[in-house]
């Protein structure tokens, strides 16, 4: 059960009310640090999975803690960005839903002891979540360059709203299934 993976996921989740409070406190340099430790919690998510493949450390635990983790991370990031005005809320609020309709959509899959995987739309949009919050976090500090910060946003809900979609059309059956 513990293993290198499932520290670094556990990592993340201690990471995740540090990141909170840096963000929104009036520290010196809130930007550099809250970039600083987002960045190392979004690269724990991606070192334990490869970690956990290559060693086989594969466990339930972490099966069930990764996602858990990665939805903390990124709704407290996104959630921390409308509370200082670097990120509309409606678009967080998409962003954050999504997460929960997909987790909700694995749930009843996993009552039918299916897995759903993570298929590249759901890569992209993570990927493109993780480099808009960076740019985000920085916020003022980019001046006139907050412009792709914003770009970044818009291209995270686009991929965030197209790997919803993707799931459930991939998906449906499972849920026809599930109604039965």
């Amino acid at each position: 059960m513990w293993n290198l993976p499932n520290s670094l996921t556990l990592l993340r989740i201690f990471l995740v009310p540090i990141l909170v409070a840096v963000l929104l406190t009036e520290l010196p340099d809130k930007e550099y640090w809250g970039l600083g430790i987002f960045l190392l919690a979004a690269l724990t998510d991606l070192m334990d999975g490869i970690i956990a493949r290559r060693t086989n450390r594969i466990t339930v635990t972490g099966t069930l803690l990764d996602p858990i983790a990665d939805k903390l991370l990124m709704s407290a990031a996104f959630i921390s960005l409308v509370e200082l005005g670097l990120a509309p809320a409606w678009m967080v609020t998409i962003i954050v839903g999504r997460e929960f309709a997909v987790t909700a959509l694995r749930m009843v899959a996993m009552t039918q002891n299916i897995p759903i995987a993570a298929n590249r739309w759901g890569k992209a949009k993570t990927t493109s979540q993780v480099i808009a919050v960076a740019i985000l976090i920085l916020g003022k500090k980019l001046g006139t360059w907050m412009i792709v910060g914003h770009v970044a946003l818009w291209v995270a809900l686009v991929l965030t709203v197209i790997s919803m979609v993707t799931y459930f059309w991939q998906n449906f059956g499972i849920l026809r299934e599930a109604d039965r």
